[in-house]
């Protein structure tokens, strides 16, 4: 990485736009996300993260504003060679065998890791030789995981990638992209609708809603920001009233929770 690139950060949204024929996906988006963070891109379905991602991946263009990768624009040929995209619907060649996938993938790369590529599979435990066709969703999410360990990218960027994971499958792969993280220093942007799916893990949160940003910043200053109140529920639509040294003695199932 150079100082003059990733000085802008890893990601960086102004007045960011994109309209489909229905109408528009992503409007007056403004971001910037650190180089390096591993962030929870979190909202519910039809917020627009996936066209954030693609928009990212360089797959589409904006039809308002700009989204600079690494200080350049995302579909610049240098950008594309420093991050990995994996969609959700992992469009994998289903003739190709897991190893076949890996070998192109190194064909493709210059930066290439066979052997991050090959632990990813054997941890999964997906055989080499399956077929991309015969393996089940969260089997191919975890092949295209691999490709996308194996390009050794500065940026991975994954579309829902634990929506097809089993508990087991779900943890190897945090694991092996919190070891990602933290070995090369590579940023990572995880899209949810479950956000209890990244708890602990980011360090960085983009809330989204309605297409557009609605909460962004480092979880450490977002949590001191904002308190959670919680209490006994109250007959008849009262108020709630608590000494603050003494402990709520309702059960959890029946506090209210406020976020604020």
């Amino acid at each position: 990485m150079t100082d003059e690139i990733d000085a802008s950060g890893a990601l960086e949204a102004s007045g960011l736009g994109r309209k489909y024929r229905r109408g528009w996906a992503l409007r007056d988006v403004a971001f910037r996300l650190p180089a390096g963070r591993i962030c929870a891109l979190v909202g519910p379905n039809g917020s627009g993260k996936s066209t954030l991602l693609s928009l990212a991946a360089g797959l589409l263009t904006p039809t308002t504003g700009t989204l600079r990768v690494f200080g350049r624009p995302a579909a610049d040929p240098v950008t594309r060679e420093r991050i990995a995209f994996v969609a959700q619907d992992k469009p994998l060649y289903p003739r190709f065998s897991v190893a076949d996938t890996l070998r192109l993938g190194r064909e493709l790369n210059p930066r290439w890791d066979q052997r991050a590529a090959e632990r990813v599979v054997a941890e999964a435990d997906v055989p080499l030789s399956a077929r991309v066709g015969s393996l089940s969703g969260g089997q191919r999410t975890c092949v295209a995981l691999a490709l996308a360990l194996g390009k050794r990218a500065d940026l991975l960027l994954l579309d829902e990638p634990m929506a097809d994971q089993d508990s087991l499958r779900r943890r190897r792969m945090m694991g092996a992209l919190m070891a990602e993280a933290a070995e090369r220093g590579t940023g990572v942007v995880i899209s949810t609708h479950v956000l209890a799916e990244l708890d602990g893990v980011c360090d960085y949160l983009l809330l989204m809603g309605g297409g557009r940003i609605r909460l962004a910043g480092g979880t450490d200053a977002i949590q001191a920001a904002h308190r959670l109140v919680t209490g006994p529920r109250v007959a008849g639509g009262g108020t709630l009233e608590a000494s603050p040294a003494t402990p709520w003695s309702a059960p959890p199932s029946s506090r209210p929770r406020i976020c604020c």
